[in-house]
């Protein structure tokens, strides 16, 4: 029974992938523009961090919408199909759940940032007009 169900959702994950991809491209909308200046400090405080995902997961896609919206250049780091990723994200992290962030602080330490609600709302906080 639990090998029924295991096919099951395999199947439905392989059916629905290109629904969530096709999602993520028309549902972007259009990126936040900055001055040139601006920009660049934006790119330089994004070399800190580090989404780690699976390119298919639904929250993952919704942190990669807002990454794209808030025009942000963020490394993105599979931890489903690269085993490093993985290992990295379960040895620092302490779990292998995406999406998470990886927040490298200028003292060395690092803080990993899970759900995509929270690191959605990080993001605005720290990128956002407001900022």
């Amino acid at each position: 029974m639990r090998l029924v169900i295991r096919y099951f959702f395999r199947t439905l994950r392989l059916v629905l992938t290109p629904f969530v991809l096709l999602s993520e491209k028309l549902g972007t909308g259009k990126p936040m523009q900055r001055s040139a200046d601006e920009q660049q400090k934006v790119d330089a405080a994004c070399e800190s961090l580090a989404l780690y995902q699976f390119k298919t997961c639904p929250f993952c896609t919704r942190v990669r919408k807002q990454i794209a919206r808030l025009n942000l250049t963020i490394e993105k780091r599979d931890a489903q199909h690269d085993k490093t990723h993985r290992a990295d994200l379960e040895q620092g992290g302490g779990k292998v759940k995406v999406p998470c962030l990886r927040i490298e602080n200028p003292d060395g330490d690092e803080q990993w940032l899970f759900e995509s609600g929270e690191i959605n709302d990080w993001l605005e906080q720290r990128f956002g007009k407001t900022a």
